[in-house]
């Protein structure tokens, strides 16, 4: 599940989405693994016009859309970024294949928001260090974390957590959330659609607390020895 939805949660629109995810941070002992099957998975999506049954890629907006596409792309690989896919192909219409982009840090090209269907893969080795990369752009608006721990869920949608205006647990970062009031922070805050108050008309009140440290602590100072 989780595979699909890094697979389509990036080229969904032909990567033309403001929601669609742009960045893959995976842990290290993972990378390699998760890469194969992206690369597998990229190369099997059918690429042409949007009219035809069974196409899942379409054309970019326009020639310039592709050539900042493509000239993204070098400079990824001047920035030892190794490129999977991203092949401009012939005739009428700015079509590109999706690219998969393994970098070997967080460079300006990774930060800029280009609109296309690029995906970059990015390595962490601790939590805490996924969450810094994470923060570390410019942009925003969607993320989300696919993690069956419930600390690193919490810890996620914290205030020290994703500093995005949406936050997801298991599930990419497009979709229709424009009934939860949709909007951003940073570069694309400003607001929210559908009201500030949004929310109220499908939520009902209430107050959680979820300890998601190793710790217990008890009210009072109170402390037992056992």
């Amino acid at each position: 599940m989780a595979v699909r939805a890094i697979v389509f949660g990036a080229v969904g629109t032909a990567g033309q989405r403001c929601t669609s995810l742009r960045r893959l941070i995976v842990h290290r002992s993972l990378q390699d693994d998760l890469v194969a099957r992206l690369v597998k998975a990229y190369a099997s999506l059918p690429v042409g016009d949007p009219r035809a049954p069974g196409t899942l890629i379409g054309p970019l907006i326009d020639q310039a859309a592709r050539a900042r596409m493509l000239a993204q792309l070098d400079r990824a690989r001047a920035e030892g970024g190794v490129v999977h896919g991203g092949i401009a192909l012939e005739g009428p219409g700015a079509y590109v294949t999706p690219a998969l982009v393994v970098m070997p840090a967080q460079t300006e090209t990774v930060r800029e928001e280009c609109f296309a269907p690029i995906l970059y893969v990015l390595t962490y080795d601790d939590f805490d260090q996924a969450i810094a990369l994470q923060n570390d752009v410019p942009q925003g608006l969607s993320s989300c974390i696919f993690t069956l721990n419930l600390r690193e869920a919490e810890a996620f949608l914290s205030a020290s957590g994703s500093d995005c205006g949406i936050a997801n647990v298991n599930i990419g970062p497009s979709g229709a959330e424009i009934g939860g009031a949709f909007g951003g922070e940073k570069e694309t805050g400003g607001g929210r659609e559908s009201g500030s108050d949004a929310w109220k008309g499908y939520m009902r009140r209430q107050t959680s607390t979820v300890n998601y440290s190793a710790k217990l602590p008890l009210a009072q100072g109170v402390r037992f020895d056992v």
